[in-house]
């Protein structure tokens, strides 16, 4: 059995992990953590009392409990930190919280070589949203003009998402900076083209009622090739944090994407 902590766990991800872990016969919930803390974990799923009280301090609740993974859905402002503290005490992360810097992985991926304790982190953890990401890199080499529009709830704090930055960069892995679009073309309206990676425009949407979406758009001559997911519950995510729980101690330094362990 793989013992598990789950960081953010009063979080509408964080109790959607709570209840994945608690259903897989391979994982056992060991504890939680949350800024909200206090409530015995059954409670706060509505299926009784588990005698797992969620903590208030990640550390403390390590040094308890003594985890083989902490499973992190928190904020981009904090989950440097958390990792960290988790890598230090011998815990591998499993990360799906986005806002990461380049910086910061690679010094994610330091600690957890010197600890010899893997981690793993991932842009998106549904199935369906690999798949898709892993297909636009491939029309990318025949269609290569290309944007992406993300669409996500109106409480996600960061843009573009990093399923969107993660598309763009394995496109750019087939594909050449370009400038897409006519030379001369102006914006009436700063920002009206989108954000840019390599010459790749990416629009965010933030609106009540979505979960996760995506769309890659591919343009060629006298055709178009769109690309769509939807994760229209959370639900859609938990099969790929059940896998990551299982096979990240597995795993050598900080391993990216859920393509690399499928």
């Amino acid at each position: 059995m793989t013992k598990v902590i789950v960081n953010g766990a009063c979080g509408r991800m964080g109790q959607a992990v709570l209840k994945a872990v608690l259903d897989d016969k391979e994982l056992e919930l060991v504890g939680a953590v949350d800024i909200k803390g206090g409530k015995d974990v059954g409670e706060l799923l509505g299926i009784g009392k588990t005698n797992i009280i969620v903590g208030e301090d990640l550390q403390t609740v390590i040094k308890a409990v003594k985890p083989d993974v902490m499973v992190d859905f928190t904020r981009p402002d904090v989950i440097f930190n958390n990792a960290c503290t988790a890598l230090k005490n011998h815990v591998s992360p499993v990360i799906g919280t986005t806002g990461l810097s380049d910086a910061e992985k690679d010094k994610l991926n330091e600690l957890a070589i010197a600890n010899n304790t893997p981690a793993f982190i991932a842009a998106n953890f549904a199935i369906g949203a690999v798949l898709m990401m892993m297909m636009a890199k491939e029309a990318a080499k025949y269609l290569p003009n290309v944007e992406i529009i993300e669409l996500h709830h109106d409480q996600k704090l960061d843009a573009p998402s990093g399923t969107a930055i993660t598309t763009a960069e394995m496109i750019s892995e087939v594909r050449k900076p370009m400038k897409q679009g006519h030379p001369d073309e102006t914006e009436k309206i700063t920002g009206a083209r989108g954000a840019e990676y390599n010459g790749i425009p990416i629009h965010s949407v933030r609106l009540p009622g979505y979960v996760a979406h995506q769309e890659v758009i591919f343009g060629g001559l006298g055709q178009t090739l769109t690309l769509r997911h939807d994760s229209i519950d959370r639900t859609s995510f938990m099969p790929g944090v059940v896998l990551a729980c299982k096979k990240v101690t597995g795993l050598k330094g900080l391993v990216r994407n859920l393509d690399q362990i499928l």
